[in-house]
């Protein structure tokens, strides 16, 4: 069975419900793990945009979300999980509005994609202090055994 990530909050392609972005709670979603290879040592997980700002004339990628170095027999993640309820080892690197923890879908225009990558790694990172996406991508390559995505679409309301 391959790596794979899915939601109990949304379908893979479909849109993220509003309690999980700027206009609703803010909450993560529910996420679950399944197929990590035996030789995993690591999870990590990245969730980013590659629709900034705007889907017609994306700029850049921004990442919502970076956790890595959790314990590779996590089965997921629970709604809205606070940072001292994750797995015992996991750490957090900062978002791109420079704080740790989920910061959901907020697109500025049109309808954007978001991208839940989990990558099941044959060793830890270890602490690479307040790490950004670049330097947790950066730190993982030459480490990844597999990696699965799950991705949902958002579009603020009347936008």
């Amino acid at each position: 069975m391959p790596l794979a990530i899915d939601s109990t909050a949304f379908a893979a392609g479909a849109e993220i419900p509003a309690r999980h972005t700027c206009e609703g709670e803010d909450l993560s979603p529910t996420l679950r793990f399944s197929g990590v290879p035996a030789a995993a040592r690591a999870l990590a997980l990245v969730v980013d945009d590659p629709d900034a700002p705007d889907p017609a004339a994306p700029r850049t990628v921004w990442s919502h979300w970076i956790l890595y170095d959790l314990p590779p027999a996590t089965p997921g993640l629970p709604e809205g999980v606070p940072p001292d309820a994750l797995p015992p080892g996991t750490r957090e690197g900062l978002n791109d509005s420079k704080r740790t923890g989920y910061g959901g879908p907020c697109p500025p225009i049109g309808r954007h994609r978001y991208f839940f990558t989990l990558y099941a790694l044959d060793a830890p990172l270890g602490d690479l202090g307040r790490p950004t996406r670049a330097r947790v991508l950066e730190a993982i390559r030459g480490h990844v055994l597999e990696q699965a995505q799950l991705m949902g679409t958002y579009q603020k309301r009347g936008r």
